[in-house]
């Protein structure tokens, strides 16, 4: 699997676990940074270098990190095309991907131990979309929101 990955000095030590994680389990791994750690840098700078190299390779998908994960998301989901989802636990990195079809996960260095962070990834990586249409549907709404800015309709009482 190809993924990216990009990250601020919040979680600056959980990402470098992850580089090394993701390599020893096989990964193509591109780092979009930080490269130091550098308590002043922004997370936007890193966040959507790596979303965009997501939408860019469709068969990649990407990690974003920072301190509570939040803001990370926000920045990936800015990027066309991107859904990333803000993770927590196994379960959700898996729902991200099954229901979802999230291409990016989100997680928060200062909420998330090491071993749970590589956890998530794992699950995340290893989780396909499930296909199931009702999913599907609701992904074609939002492609479409984005794409012109169509709502979808309410439903008839």
């Amino acid at each position: 699997m190809r993924v990216h990955i990009g990250g601020d000095h919040a979680a600056y030590d959980m990402h470098q676990d992850l580089l090394a994680f993701l390599r020893a389990e096989g990964h193509e791994v591109t780092n979009h940074g930080a490269f130091e750690l550098d308590p002043e840098d922004d997370y936007p700078v890193f966040c959507l270098r790596a979303a965009e190299a997501v939408a860019a390779d469709p068969e990649s998908l990407g990690i974003v990190l920072g301190g509570s994960g939040n803001g990370e998301q926000i920045a990936a989901n800015k990027v066309p095309g991107i859904r990333a989802a803000l993770c927590y636990d196994d379960e959700m990195a898996q729902l991200a991907r099954q229901h979802n079809n999230a291409q990016v996960i989100s997680i928060g260095g200062r909420m998330t131990s090491f071993e749970q962070a590589r956890s998530m990834v794992r699950v995340f990586l290893s989780t396909s979309f499930s296909g199931v249409e009702r999913h599907q549907r609701r992904i074609d709404m939002l492609a479409a929101y984005e794409k012109d800015g169509t709502l979808p309709p309410l439903p008839s009482s």
